[in-house]
């Protein structure tokens, strides 16, 4: 993947991202014309231009066929919300209004079409910032309404397990997924596209939830899952002994409220005792508790429900230690590992595209009625052990 980055004078980051392909044709694709770039689809192509909007980056892309992304363009505010510790939402939403047409205009160049060119507009409705997501589903509806192509609703978290789908071209379900990111830690079975077998959840914290607490408790300051991946690669994995916990009712949930308390325990007694801890220790002991029960439960659940393939989604699938744990597991295991690239794992457009491409096959159509769900539970299955979660 290669990406060009360019910050703004509010601070915030615009990427256009490109796979090596892309790079390779991209000054030829520049030289053609609108009408030629249409006369190259042909009937039974689906382009689709998709937009996200959950949390705190403006995302447009245009992706075809569910697989191959034409253009992915991401407007970053995480500079904008590192001076208070996480993400405001009422910032959040006001950067979506002046960033996201801005953002689909350069999608829609980079891939080098018109509005007319495409066959659906997609976004995700849901789950995420009730505020932010409005935006999104507004604009998805005002392009749907003007053109008259069909508008699909996308579930976030499917949109992250999809985005498996744009460098894995040979993966089909079925396969076990393992979501981490912010808000969620979900252990899935896709049993197809868009049919989700829910077997494990967290109880409490996530597991991005958790690295962004411990990290602001050891003084890395947010966001925290990047910071600890640096820091853990200095420190000493083995120089604590945080717990892991185990769920007797439900084996394939996790928990990480206890694991967070503990670390928040250790900190306050070696300021009682007046010790100073080594940070990137800390890092590292925290990282390798969480990375391994991840790992543990999402290989325990191959082997007993009899999947050879495992795939990993979410802004915690780009951490450096849960990747390299993974691979070798899965390898010791005889399991096919999946993953995407780590850009690919925080929230972009592209994956919003590759989920909705099967939706769009199968005949899904959202009607202009659509609004922002910000619970949206992915299946049946999914349980709310708290409030906001």
């Amino acid at each position: 993947m290669n990406i060009n980055k360019n910050v703004e004078d509010d601070g915030v980051i615009f990427m256009s991202i490109k796979d090596d392909e892309q790079n390779k044709n991209g000054d030829k694709m520049q030289t053609l014309d609108q009408s030629k770039v249409s006369q190259e689809q042909t009937k039974e192509d689906v382009v689709i231009l998709a937009i996200e909007s959950s949390c705190d980056e403006s995302a447009a892309a245009v992706v075809k066929n569910g697989r191959e992304v034409l253009s992915n363009i991401i407007s970053s505010q995480i500079a904008l919300h590192t001076v208070y510790g996480g993400v405001v939402p009422e910032i959040a939403s006001r950067k979506h209004v002046e960033k996201m047409n801005g953002c689909i205009r350069a999608a829609l160049s980079e891939a080098g079409m018109a509005l007319k060119d495409i066959d659906a507009v997609a976004v995700t409705y849901g789950p995420g910032l009730v505020g932010a997501l409005l935006v999104g589903v507004s604009e998805a509806k005002a392009i749907a309404f003007a053109t008259g192509k069909p508008l699909i609703g996308v579930h976030h978290i499917e949109g992250h397990i999809s985005a498996n789908f744009i460098e894995n071209k040979d993966l089909e379900p079925p396969f076990v997924c393992l979501v981490v990111s912010g808000g969620h830690s979900h252990l899935v079975v896709v049993k197809d596209y868009g049919q989700y077998d829910i077997i494990g959840q967290t109880r409490d914290d996530a597991a991005g939830e958790a690295f962004d607490k411990v990290a602001r408790a050891i003084g890395l300051g947010y966001p925290g899952g990047p910071k600890i991946d640096k820091a853990a690669k200095e420190g000493n994995p083995d120089a604590f002994s945080f717990p892991k916990a185990q769920i007797p009712d439900a084996e394939y949930d996790f928990s990480f409220s206890g694991l967070k308390s503990s670390v928040l325990n250790i900190i306050n007694q070696a300021k009682m005792q007046g010790h100073e801890l080594n940070q990137a220790d800390v890092a590292a002991s925290f990282q390798k508790a969480v990375v391994e029960v991840l790992v543990g439960h999402a290989i325990k659940a191959c082997k007993e429900y009899g999947y050879d393939k495992l795939a990993i989604a979410g802004g915690v699938a780009s951490n450096s230690g849960l990747r390299e744990l993974m691979e070798k597991e899965c390898a010791a295991n005889g399991i096919s590992f999946y993953r995407p690239s780590p850009v690919l794992c925080t929230d972009n457009a592209a994956m919003i595209g590759a989920a909705a491409y099967y939706e769009y096959k199968k005949g899904v159509r959202f009607g202009l009625d659509m609004n922002a769900v910000p619970n949206l539970p992915l299946g049946d299955r999914e349980r709310r052990f708290h409030a906001g979660k």
